[in-house]
């Protein structure tokens, strides 16, 4: 484990060259990992696990879109492929990667498999952080790690593919068996992750939720809802609105600032960018800055987690979350999208 500097500040840091594949295979050699849940990181950590050399299995409920998935992707019924109990009752380490509210729904039937030495392994704080709300209290006999992903399942594997690896935090919440580390960091470095910095599961859930709900996806998609209807409103076609509120920014802009930061993007564009930049940022920063402030507070108190938990849990919940996501992609500005996405190069 190195020692980086990141702005000042000393932080654990863990990388593949420290903690190599071939460790990692060896100080899980004798495990068995059942990855519970095929949605949104299930497919590419238990994949990318598979092509690692790990001994995987995966755990899905029978008939469901999921398990039709799982089937497709290769798992195989009855061999690395079973219903949620049967997996879990073979696992040795218990990647729980349900969402959220379908982890409260199915905690007593993944709890009385959770005997002395497992590992029960999260990406995501949420069950732990907030136990009073999910009910999800581990046995004191087993060890309770992290391994978050900085990014969609998609996006892991993706990169997996290309021979790259996606950030991931990770955290020890109970240390039963001495062997904690040592499993979650090889955990972190088989499902493909670039370096692994450490967390704790309270601070990976509230950094998690506020920025979902901030940079992530809420606030950059009400920043590009705002600025595109002030360009409509003042005369731009759609097209134009567009391209100089989504598209420059994801296919040009995004891109520099990943491979050098947001300084050097400014230094290689016009002077004109560059000044306007400097002199508008940060009175944005200081006009969201109430928003921010108002968010974390809300995740940290507890009231988004409930939230959460109140709405998915409800049975019509995928209807009306279909529903709302419709209204979204019928907006001017995302048919447009869906035009602009069809005339790049690479889709003709």
């Amino acid at each position: 484990m190195a020692k980086m500097i990141f702005g000042g500040v000393e932080e654990n840091v863990v990388t593949r060259e420290e903690y190599p594949l071939a460790k990692a295979l060896e100080t899980l050699k004798d495990e068995t990992i059942a990855v519970i849940g095929y949605g949104v990181q299930g497919p590419g950590q238990s994949l990318n696990l598979r092509d690692n050399g790990f001994n995987v299995i995966v755990g899905q409920r029978k008939d469901s879109k999921s398990w039709d998935k799982a089937v497709e992707d290769g798992w195989v019924p009855g061999e690395t492929l079973f219903d949620i109990e049967e997996a879990c009752q073979k696992a040795t380490i218990i990647e729980y990667l349900l969402s959220d509210a379908g982890q409260i729904s199915v905690w007593p039937t993944v709890k009385k498999h959770l005997t002395a030495g497992k590992a029960l392994y999260f990406s995501h704080g949420f069950g732990i952080t907030y136990k009073e709300r999910t009910g999800i209290v581990p046995p004191a006999d087993v060890d309770v790690i992290l391994v978050a992903p900085k990014g969609s399942g998609t996006s892991l594997r993706r990169m997996f593919l290309q021979g790259r690896g996606l950030n991931s935090s990770y955290a020890i919440f109970q240390d039963a068996t001495g062997k904690a580390w040592d499993r979650v960091i090889a955990l972190g470095i088989g499902v493909g992750s670039g370096y692994l910095f450490e967390t704790t599961f309270k601070r990976e859930v509230y950094s998690d939720l506020t920025g979902e709900r901030g940079t992530l996806m809420g606030a950059i998609q009400g920043i590009f809802a705002a600025q595109y209807e002030v360009l409509r409103q003042n005369g731009h076609t759609p097209s134009e609105a567009f391209n100089e509120t989504v598209e420059e920014l994801s296919q040009s802009l995004m891109p520099l600032i990943a491979e050098n930061g947001m300084d050097w993007m400014y230094a290689n564009c016009s002077t004109t960018a560059q000044r306007g930049a400097l002199d508008w940022w940060k009175k944005f920063r200081d006009a969201t800055m109430p928003v921010f402030e108002e968010l974390y507070s809300e995740v940290a108190c507890g009231n988004e987690a409930q939230r959460s938990i109140d709405t998915n849990s409800q049975p019509d919940y995928r209807q009306k979350l279909e529903q709302e996501l419709k209204e979204m992609r019928e907006t001017e500005m995302w048919q447009a999208g869906a035009v602009v996405r069809k005339l790049r190069p690479e889709n003709n």
